[in-house]
């Protein structure tokens, strides 16, 4: 019963390796995909749309939703201490630093990377990758760069976005509902922040950014399975994008405040 036991964590194991060598190959091809020519124009400027513009109102909806909740906490918490003051100033340091950019990237894994996986996991069962394969075209190169290209661009420029909008959230609930001071929010807000930490905001929107393209595609070029296999792929691609995004900005934080 122990051997068998041994045999099939052996075997988890093994096949766990298997999918991140695999990963991790397909990752390299599609980088050095970005410096091959030809390049396809046209798709790239699809995926601009689709996953940058056409992900504008949930990205504001959500990140508004979110700091006016913050800025509810806060406000409720440091009233406890007659310090509602330093509300401002730690809701400014949270939405920059944590608040945009992970909202953005777990709920552009739940649009855009389920997205990805599921396209590609469709063209993947009804053999429009092999297609491609006989046509003497990469599919990783053709479906996997304009993707991945388009998230680099576009999350770091959303996450710019959800900050502003984070700083309209926290300003509509602590001046317009609360009554604080224009000015004095205006003046906290921005007053913990520094350049590094905007920088540390935007360099985490490019990992996620990097995290839901890879992985979307990746989980929809290899879905075998048939229509049960493309149901599966944007499941496996949202939970494997989410629980990294969460992981690498642990990692980042660390790394990154040192």
């Amino acid at each position: 019963m122990i051997s068998k036991f041994l045999e099939q964590i052996g075997g988890k194991v093994i096949e766990l390796l298997d999918q991140v060598g695999d990963f991790v190959s397909l990752g390299l091809r599609a980088f050095a995909g970005i410096f091959r020519r030809p390049f396809d124009g046209p798709s790239f400027m699809y995926q601009l749309q689709a996953v940058g513009v056409n992900s504008l109102p949930v990205v504001v909806l959500t990140s508004v939703a979110v700091s006016m909740v913050f800025a509810v906490q806060l406000s409720f918490g440091f009233k406890q201490f007659q310090a509602e003051g330093l509300a401002g100033q730690v809701e400014g340091l949270a939405v920059v630093r944590e608040l945009a950019p992970v909202i953005t990237g777990l709920m552009m894994a739940g649009r855009v990377g389920s997205a990805m996986a599921a396209e590609l996991g469709t063209m993947q069962v009804t053999e429009q990758i092999d297609a491609l394969e006989c046509l003497a075209t990469d599919p990783v190169h053709y479906l996997f760069v304009p993707r991945l290209m388009a998230s680099l661009i576009m999350l770091p420029l959303l996450t710019g976005i959800a900050i502003y909008v984070g700083y309209l959230g926290g300003y509509t609930l602590l001046v317009l509902v609360q009554g604080h001071s224009a000015y004095v929010y205006s003046q906290d807000f921005f007053k913990l922040i520094r350049g590094r930490d905007l920088a540390i905001a935007l360099t985490k929107g490019l990992v996620f950014g990097l995290i839901i393209a890879l992985v979307g595609c990746w989980r929809g070029y290899r879905t075998r399975g048939g229509a049960e296999g493309v149901g599966n792929a944007p499941t496996s691609s949202v939970v494997t994008s989410s629980l990294w995004i969460l992981v690498s900005d642990f990692f980042l934080t660390k790394l990154l405040l040192v």
